[in-house]
């Protein structure tokens, strides 16, 4: 089988604290390729698709070319290369006396003319400006086309105005990102996971594209694992969580709401609304998690109406003023916390049982591999 080569490279950018999350997508993207180009040179009735926890895995061409990371071309028996991705840690970032952003791209010149890909974070306001500064300027130094992985969307549940006065500072983000200059090939693609409600979407303005991709498969490849798995359920904490991810878990007779309950003037318990527990494992399934209460209570709630064990999993384990600490030893017990890697503490937390981490890497790459990193003509 021939094998056409595509030589077009991808830049891959990162803010330092995210360039570990880099490193894994660049790695990945390197070894599903090269699997690739040996597996297509073979006889062998196999192809590659992304590495999961920095292993290639290779599954059977029978699978959808989407899991692929080669693309059929009309052309009988050849097969076009996933273009190369190219880490380059060339952004320096460093302070003025006065504390305020003090930039540079040293390659802006090689730059020019390629495809970027830029992956940061916005878990701290502290370095919101200093990464704008860089997602404003790349387009600006000529970069063909312009990705931005934001895994995090910080103020998505700040995204209404229940009373007036308050502000909705999830407008005022995605007002920001949406000042982000059009590149050679239009407009900048902004690429979230898990945000909080799809509806933000509509916050971004026509100047860039919002990708809001989810990070589900991850959870649903660890529980295939399990020795239980035909006895799981899926908790949602709240009616938001249920709207959000229960189309993800299509068989509703698994699918447990619970709901916060008023009682008295003040005090608000936690309440199975529908479904049953009983006899199961319940992993309980939300985009994020900040001091852990309502996940507490609700799996006390569910253990107390006959649940087996309970595990959580949140894509985004905020965890302000290191409340995830309270889960170490905790009444109730979880049996996993699952989590990623969209905040940069979370390779932290994931060193301490129950916490798991899953690595975004994978499905980052699947995503890039499926559409981004398909060879340009």
């Amino acid at each position: 089988m021939a094998l056409r080569n595509n030589g077009d490279v991808v830049l891959l950018y990162a803010h330092p604290s995210m360039q570990e999350l880099a490193k894994q997508i660049a790695e990945c993207c390197h070894k599903s390729s090269s699997l690739s180009d040996a597996t297509s040179s073979s006889t062998s009735a196999q192809s590659s698709s992304p590495c999961v926890d920095g292993k290639v895995v290779v599954s059977d061409l029978t699978q959808s070319t989407q899991e692929s990371s080669k693309t059929q071309v009309p052309h009988k028996n050849v097969l076009v290369s996933a273009r190369h991705v190219e880490f380059r840690n060339t952004i320096q970032w460093n302070n003025f006396a006065d504390g305020f952003p003090n930039l540079f791209i040293e390659d802006v010149k090689y730059m020019a003319g390629k495809d970027v890909i830029f992956i940061g974070s916005f878990h701290s306001p502290a370095i919101v400006f200093e990464q704008l500064s860089v997602l404003y300027a790349f387009p600006r130094y000529l970069s063909r086309s312009f990705h931005f992985i934001l895994p995090y969307f910080p103020t998505g549940t700040m995204e209404r105005v229940d009373t007036e006065g308050q502000i909705a500072t999830a407008k005022t983000l995605a007002t920001l990102l949406s000042a982000i200059p059009l590149s050679a090939r239009g407009p900048a693609q902004i690429i979230i996971y898990d945000i909080h409600a799809l509806q933000e979407r509509f916050y971004f303005s026509d100047n860039v594209i919002p990708r809001l991709e989810t990070a589900i498969p991850l959870l649903h490849r660890e529980l295939a694992t399990l020795p239980d798995k035909e006895s799981l359920v899926f908790a949602f904490p709240d009616d938001g969580a249920y709207k959000r991810f229960h189309l993800m878990f299509p068989d509703d007779e698994r699918l447990i709401i619970c709901a916060k309950k008023r009682i008295g003037d003040n005090k608000k318990i936690v309440t199975v609304k529908d479904g049953n527990p009983s006899g199961k494992h319940v992993i309980i399934v939300d985009d994020l998690v900040q001091t852990g209460g309502t996940i507490k209570e609700c799996a006390k709630v569910l253990l107390e109406h006959g649940a087996t064990a309970v595990s959580a999993y949140v894509t985004h384990p905020v965890f302000p003023g290191n409340s995830w600490k309270k889960f170490l030893d905790s009444d109730p017990p979880f049996a996993n916390f699952w989590i990623t890697n969209s905040i940069p503490h979370a390779e932290e937390i994931g060193k301490h049982p129950p916490f798991k981490l899953l690595s975004l890497s994978t499905i980052i790459t699947e995503n890039l591999l499926g559409f981004d990193l398909m060879p340009s003509h």
